[in-house]
């Protein structure tokens, strides 16, 4: 079965905005594995708008899920931190400065040597490793000859073709899937996945591992309840 991985930086950044520790990021995180999430995805950034580093040292001592850590390895701050938490999972993102969220993925041919030498610091730590990529054949090739364990495919252009034709916005990925599958990867996804898309995604993509939900999740918990919405999400991956 695919697994939920709940993206928990927007609960950070609505502690953030007023300060405090309220909502408490690590006491959510535990719900949401309460309440059938099967790991916690984090993406910390330079200027910790969200999710801070103290945060990732402090989830990783109690969290019981897959703990995945995602960001962009260029930043010494952010491999240092990877290798002193250790988590189940590190997903390498490319992340402009500045972004206010990621928006493309690797080019694993251009970057092949900073991201060998990268996958093997992390798998020599026991760290399972995945590489945000878009859905194009040669960047699932190029991430192998990398070494990772796994791919995660960006999703934005999937949600963002959904309702206008939804065949033609998952072919792309079912191919990219399919040849991550046949090359031995295991295979992620993330970016825009939401309540109404996932299910058809789930469905054309049978090998799919593993999801990381956060913003939509969080929307839809407003208005559904956490545990409700984190049990919604999971029958749409059935």
């Amino acid at each position: 079965m695919t697994k939920l991985s709940v993206n928990i930086n927007k609960i950070a950044t609505l502690r953030n905005a007023r300060g405090g520790n309220n909502p408490n990021v690590v006491k959510t995180a535990l719900d949401c594995e309460r309440f059938g999430a099967e790991g916690i995805t984090v993406h910390p950034r330079p200027d910790e708008r969200h999710i801070r580093y103290q945060d990732v040292v402090d989830l990783q001592s109690v969290l019981t899920t897959e703990f995945n850590i995602e960001g962009n390895p260029r930043e010494t701050k952010f491999v240092e931190l990877v290798l002193r938490t250790r988590p189940a999972q590190v997903t390498l993102v490319p992340d402009a400065e500045g972004a206010l969220t990621s928006n493309a993925g690797w080019d694993t041919i251009k970057h092949r040597a900073f991201l060998t030498d990268l996958v093997a610091q992390f798998k020599a730590a026991g760290i399972r490793t995945s590489i945000f990529v878009d859905p194009v054949e040669a960047m699932i090739e190029g991430a192998a000859n990398i070494g990772t364990d796994r791919v995660e495919l960006y999703t934005e252009a999937y949600a963002s073709q959904y309702f206008e034709d939804r065949k033609r916005a998952v072919a792309p990925f079912a191919r990219a899937g399919a040849l991550a599958k046949k090359i031995g990867l295991g295979l992620n996804a993330g970016h825009d996945l939401t309540c109404d898309n996932l299910r058809f995604f789930k469905q054309n993509l049978p090998y799919l591992d593993e999801v990381s939900i956060g913003h939509a999740l969080i929307c839809d918990a407003l208005y559904f309840g956490l545990e409700n919405t984190i049990q919604m999400y999971l029958r749409e991956l059935e």
